[in-house]
Order: C-alpha cells, then structure tokens, then sequence
C-alpha cells in the first residue's frame, strides 16, 4: 500500500496526465484513482500514466489505466497460452506455465482428451481469458511455474529462456538449474552415464541391481515383437496421461485456493 505521500504524489500525476489529454479532474476523482491504482507496482503505473499521455484519444478513465497495467503483467495472449498449453502434451519437454495456463488446461482437458482439439482450444481460451480476468481484477500478479519433462538438456533450455524472458527470477532459475544438474557429482552417477556411454565405473550394489534392470529393458527394446513395441507405446502413452493428470489436480488445487481467500 503507497504511503499518503505517494497517494498525493500519484493523484498529482493522474491531474497532470488528464491535463496533458486536455482534460480536467477533480482532486477528490484523481484522490480516487490513485486509491484504486495503489494495489499496483508503482513502475507499472507510471508506464501505464505515460502510454495513456501518448497514446489515449478517448476519454481519460481508471479502465484506461488499468487496462495499459494489466497489458504489461506478463500473462501471455491467449494464442501464446494456447502453444504452452500444448507443449505439455511432450512428457520429454519441461514447460513453464502460468497459474491460469494450468487452470485452463484442465478445463479444456475432457474435450482434448475426447480427440476434438477446435473444441479444445475453445474451451481453453474461454476458460483463460476468464481466469486471467478474475486475476487482473483481483490485482495478483502473474506465477510462472516449471512442469520438469525427462530431456535435461531441454530442461536447462526452457528454465534458461525463461530467466531471459523475466519469466522467473534469475535466482530462482540458477536453483531450478542447480535441482535439474545432469552432471555427475558421484560414482552412481557416472556409473549412470557409463552405462550410456560405455566408460568403465563400478557402481554401488544398490544401483548395479537398477542398472541391470535398465540394461535389460533397453536389451528387450531391442529386440521387441511389434506387439511388445505397442504395449511400450501404451505405456509411454499413459506415463504422458499421468503427467497430464498431475497438472490437472494441481490445477483444481490453486483454483481451490483462490476460491477460499
């Protein structure tokens, strides 16, 4: 909450920017705005103040300010959501998602999951832009979140590009790196890598008992029947419905937190 100072200051500024437009208001009304403009970062107002000054031809308003702020709260474009949305279907990609991205997903899953994906998509956009909606009404601001898929390397890709986007702070990206490490710091976990590479490493009796267990089953890959090769793609095919599943319930989750505050 802004100090009365900074109240003043704002209410100021919002006179100065109706005036700039050519219009007036009261002291009492830009009183009021700022009241209503006080949930919001400061930097985002005065952007928002200044595109207003720049580029308003309309009436001055609060909806016209609060529509620039809520334009830059980094939630993506429904299109853009859309795409993200979909990249989860990959249970080898690491995604970044939004708290509405992940609420929409689950809205739109029994659709997309009944093979029809115009509808999907429909009903995902309509549920976004009706999450991302209540959101910006209730001044949250934007939660990005990491979905871990199984490639590393892709991992360390998605986490870094959205540290370069500001999507998650640099801080917490380097501590998702330093979680998602692929780089041995053990013998079992060179022992891991030797069994990928062929380098010789002696592993713990624990693990050679794992390692056997995966050596064996990339063997039986090999050489499975065309029937065995269908039932790994079942399986790969519910491994993807399990993760799907995940972010539904943690999707009912945060939109069962929302409805309690």
């Amino acid at each position: 909450m802004l100090s009365s100072e900074a109240l003043a200051e704002l209410a100021a500024g919002i006179c100065a920017t109706a005036e700039t437009l050519g219009q007036t208001i009261s002291a009492t009304a830009a009183r009021l705005m700022a009241e209503d403009l006080a949930a919001f970062p400061p930097q985002d107002i005065r952007k928002a103040l200044q595109s207003c000054r720049r580029e308003l031809t309309g009436k001055f308003t609060l909806g016209a300010v609060m529509q620039r702020i809520q334009a830059e709260d980094g939630r993506p474009g429904k299109d853009e959501a859309w795409a993200i949305a979909m990249t989860t279907n990959d249970e080898f990609e690491t995604v970044v998602l939004t708290d509405e991205i992940q609420m929409a997903l689950a809205a739109a899953k029994p659709v997309l999951d009944a093979g029809d994906k115009v509808g999907a998509r429909m009903a995902f956009i309509s549920a976004y832009e009706r999450f991302v909606g209540q959101a910006r009404e209730d001044a949250k601001p934007v939660n990005w979140h990491v979905s871990v898929g199984f490639d590393a390397n892709r991992r360390i890709q998605a986490i870094t590009k959205a540290v370069e986007m500001q999507r998650i702070p640099q801080e917490r990206g380097r501590l998702y790196l330093a979680d998602l490490s692929v780089t041995p710091i053990t013998e079992d976990g060179r022992a891991v890598v030797a069994l990928l590479t062929g380098e010789v490493s002696t592993p713990s009796p624990k693990l050679r008992a794992k390692l056997e267990a995966v050596r064996n089953s990339m063997l039986e890959m090999r050489a499975a029947s065309a029937k065995r090769k269908d039932e790994m793609r079942i399986e790969a095919a519910n491994e993807l419905a399990d993760r799907r599943a995940m972010l539904v319930q943690q999707a009912q989750e945060l939109e069962a937190g929302r409805a309690a505050q």
